[in-house]
């Protein structure tokens, strides 16, 4: 259910990558390009929390930026996620 709704968010996305993207002159600052970081995002995030990312580098994006290199692992605004497993909660007291 969550991998549809994943894909139900980046569909306008890979629109625009498909039809948009290739008919403009590329501009882009950034490596990954906004729609493939913006994408990534709401892959490895989720569908808030990677569209607040995919917004926050259209943000970015402006004259005043230097770009560069700029991946999905790198961004601040949200925790990465761990797996806990139940044995590192596990109590030490025997």
């Amino acid at each position: 259910m969550a991998s549809t709704l994943r894909r139900a968010a980046t569909l306008p996305i890979t629109i625009y990558q498909r039809f948009v993207s290739p008919a403009i002159p590329r501009r882009c600052k950034y490596e990954p390009t906004c729609s493939a970081y913006a994408a990534q995002s709401i892959a490895e995030y989720g569908i808030l929390r990677g569209l607040v990312l995919g917004g926050w580098r259209l943000l970015r994006c402006n004259p005043f930026s230097h770009g560069g290199f700029d991946p999905v692992s790198d961004q601040s605004l949200f925790a990465h996620r761990h797996c806990s497993t139940p044995d590192s909660h596990a109590s030490t007291n025997a």
